[in-house]
């Protein structure tokens, strides 16, 4: 919400800078946005006077200005405007001076030949108000030489943040209770004397929708005549950033954005008959003064008359029945509607306005009277006119709550002590009432204005924020002696590993949206039935995540699309999956992605390299090792997913069926519908899926004690079938012999001469770590016919 310093001296009493109210805003919870002085930007502005006025030499449309501008000797200014003459006042912009509305910097230039010193400026160029068809012309005893900022003054513009528990401060006069409370000044009362009607009023007003509408206020004003409003309402409006249209409209946009009391003037002429506060009939139409036609529903409050639907009740009003410049005859409408009804409509039709943001947070219910006074005191001066009794149609809520209050509370909630007396002050401030009869606990009673307040912390609440929250003394919370006791999850712990591990394989971390298009996410689903929202932030961000990929791809196809040569992309983050019943179940789960070049191209190993599986295995390995899963007990299967290759993807299993991690390249078809061109590798790990280890309670580590003696290596070489994975046989000889076999690897995979057809030999060294005493040649030839025993299980043979 913006405003200006004028407008808030104008209810406020106060002498306060712009700065120091800046500063008691954002102490009391109302967030600054910004300060925008307007004046600031006209610095380099002189008023200066036309002392001669020549027709230029080389241009009929041009003129040769003398202007006086308070020194020595005048200065020469070239112009085109049709207003320019010898003895107007106006505004000189100087060399090296900003022209507000386009950012033109002036300077001393020749225009036809004729040098020019600077321009005379006209009030859009100094963005002070729309008019472009000649130079400004200021008042004859203006003083000459003077800034044109010191001459117009300076008013400041807030920008304040009002959050949606604060509907009281949705108009100007709010803040200034709120300053006031707070010792920034004087309220003045509302200015609004009751304006007795001269006449019955002519058109019936009812609410035919207590629950949508439960009051409605009307008076017709007749004999007014439309115009331009007042230069002084025009600055307010345009400080809080509205156009001004027409007096009529400015009023009403006045009260609204001054009091929080949004209202509506009808033109009579295009009304017919009772006009009525009714919910939408089916099929109902109506066209708003944005120019759009809105199709209603039957749960939506409108505001019609014979004729049909007038207004939007609460949002916006119809393009019909708005005023103009031949409106005579007003009929105002002032009234209550429900907050959650306007949410709804407005949700529905997608439709945002003042109106609505007032009327959805609860405006004052008791300030109907006073502002159907505050705008027809307002038309009648400056419209003229004649009103007409005022019509009340239906009750508005304006009972008031009451809160019992220990005044102790300050001190337990707030965190600091505030004196009975002190307290009583600022509520009394702020419209509360407190009952003086109680000692120990008070009887506060809410003004109508704050339907926020509901018990005794918001009372809490009120009055630490006026004391000051930069009071509340910082007190750190209690510890226990000794060590501290780790606070985070086994899950949290989990990710801190993982995550610090995969930025150490040189892996950058994404931060994806947890919902996608139903397309994309579709792809990766397996068969799962997908979270869609019921109100998506947009159409393409609809459907919650199944799997981390979909958005992993996305990201590296923008990073390939800026140039990227080498894309390796990993996430942290949840699937969303319908568990039993129908309930939601989130998953934790880490997605890799590697895309582009492995290493690029050099003197030493000629073409770029890509990535292909088994850079995707050894991510995938290297991170589930770093989470705790036994990842010697993993097995490579198959069945991975229609969304990867065939032959250059697997599965990391615990067992057959719990899959722990699938890797691969992206199948063609894949990558082409996430429009990505080249080979692309991924992983994904199901964390969720790791079990615990044993004994992970313990917050001790296990001792480590070196062993005594040197481990012993031995190879051998295996002719198996070419079908038979190399890490079945791997897991085969790292079994054979448990308590003496520590380790395997395989170190050559030969496929050629001497290597009968559809067979391939594996060579596989084996470490083995003796404990109690070196092994002699007996227990060597022991492990190794153990060795053979095991692989032979795999149709291994021992090459000769």
């Amino acid at each position: 919400m913006k405003f200006s310093l004028s407008w808030l001296q104008s209810v406020l009493d106060t002498k306060a800078d712009a700065r120091t109210i800046a500063e008691k805003l954002t102490s009391l919870g109302l967030e600054i946005e910004g300060v925008e002085d307007a004046s600031a930007a006209l610095t380099q502005f002189r008023v200066a006077r036309v002392l001669s006025a020549d027709k230029h030499p080389q241009a009929d449309k041009l003129q040769v200005l003398s202007v006086d501008v308070g020194e020595a000797a005048p200065l020469q200014v070239v112009c085109g405007a049709p207003n320019a003459r010898a003895g107007l006042v106006g505004v000189l912009g100087l060399a090296g001076a900003v022209v507000p509305a386009n950012g033109m910097v002036l300077r001393n230039s020749a225009i036809r030949g004729v040098e020019s010193s600077g321009m005379m400026c006209s009030t859009r160029e100094l963005c002070l108000g729309e008019d472009n068809d000649g130079i400004i012309e200021l008042p004859e005893d203006a003083p000459v030489g003077q800034s044109f900022a010191d001459y117009i003054g300076s008013d400041p513009v807030f920008d304040v943040a009002i959050t949606p528990n604060r509907p009281d401060c949705m108009g100007v006069y709010g803040i200034a209770r709120d300053l006031a409370a707070a010792g920034l000044g004087v309220l003045k009362p509302v200015d609004a004397a009751p304006v007795a009607g001269s006449f019955p009023c002519p058109v019936e007003v009812r609410t035919d929708d207590a629950d949508g509408c439960p009051a409605f206020h009307g008076r017709v004003i007749r004999g007014v005549k439309n115009g331009p409003s007042p230069k002084w309402m025009q600055d307010f409006l345009k400080s809080a950033g509205q156009r001004p249209i027409s007096a009529l409209v400015d009023i009403t946009n006045f009260v609204m954005l001054g009091y929080g009391r949004p209202a509506h003037a009808y033109d009579l002429a295009k009304l017919s008959g009772a006009v009525v506060a009714r919910k939408a009939a089916a099929g109902e139409k109506v066209t708003a003064l944005n120019g759009k036609e809105y199709a209603l529903e039957p749960f939506m409050t409108v505001i019609a008359d014979d004729s049909g639907v007038h207004d939007i009740a609460g949002i916006m009003g119809g393009e019909h029945s708005g005023c103009d410049d031949e409106t005579t005859d007003v009929l105002l409408e002032v009234a209550y509607f429900d907050p959650p009804s306007i949410a709804r409509t407005g949700q529905a039709l997608a439709l945002a306005s003042d109106a609505r943001g007032r009327f959805e947070r609860g405006v004052d219910p008791a300030f109907l009277d006073t502002g159907m006074d505050l705008l027809t005191a307002l038309i009648l001066e400056i419209c003229g006119g004649e009103a007409s009794e005022v019509v009340r149609a239906g009750e508005p809520p304006v009972t008031r709550k009451s809160v019992a209050y220990d005044p102790a509370l300050a001190g337990r909630l707030g965190g600091i002590d505030v004196a009975d007396a002190e307290q009583k002050r600022i509520l009394a401030a702020l419209g509360f009432d407190v009952a003086d009869d109680l000692a120990k606990s008070w009887n506060v009673t809410v003004p109508t204005w704050r339907p926020d307040v509901d018990g005794a912390p918001d009372i809490v609440e009120e009055v630490i924020r006026v004391h000051g929250l930069d009071a509340v003394p910082s007190t750190p919370l209690p510890r226990a002696d000794g060590v501290a006791k780790p606070t985070a999850t086994a899950a949290q712990m989990l990710e801190r590993r993982v995550r610090r591990a995969a930025a150490a394989r040189g892996l950058h971390e994404a931060i994806t949206w947890s919902f996608l298009p139903e397309a994309e996410a579709a792809h990766f689903a397996e068969g799962e039935a997908l979270w869609t929202l019921a109100n998506p932030i947009s159409e393409d961000l609809k459907v919650m995540r199944a799997s981390l990929l979909p958005g992993l791809l996305a990201a590296v196809k923008r990073n390939l699309d800026r140039g990227a040569s080498s894309v390796r992309l990993f996430e942290i983050g949840r699937r969303y999956l319908r568990g039993a019943n129908g309930a939601s179940d989130e998953k934790l789960s880490l997605g890799v992605v590697l895309a582009g070049d492995k290493a690029s191209r050099g003197w030493a190993t000629g073409k770029a390299q890509a990535f292909n599986a088994f850079d995707a295995k050894a991510e995938a390995l290297a991170l589930l090792t770093e989470a705790g899963a036994p990842v010697d007990s993993l097995q490579v299967m198959g069945e991975v997913g229609a969304q990867f290759h065939p032959g250059q993807s697997a599965t990391l299993r615990l067992g057959p069926k719990t899959v722990l991690a699938r890797f691969g390249v992206l199948h063609p078809a894949t990558a082409k519908a996430f429009d990505i061109d080249g080979p692309v590798v991924v992983a994904e790990l199901f964390l969720d899926r790791i079990p615990a280890k044993k004994g992970a309670g313990s917050f001790a580590r296990p001792h480590f004690a070196p062993p005594p003696l040197q481990a012993v290596t031995r190879d051998f070489a295996f002719l198996v079938s070419a079908d038979v994975a190399a890490g079945d046989l791997l897991r085969s000889v790292k079994g054979a012999d448990k308590a003496n076999i520590v380790a395997a690897r395989v170190f050559d995979d030969f496929r050629g001469a001497g290597v009968p057809e559809g067979q391939k030999s594996l060579a596989i060294e084996v470490t083995l770590q003796p404990v109690e005493k070196s092994y002699d040649e007996a227990a060597l030839k022991a492990i190794a016919d153990k060795v053979v025993a095991a692989a032979a299980k795999q149709g291994a043979q021992l090459r000769g």
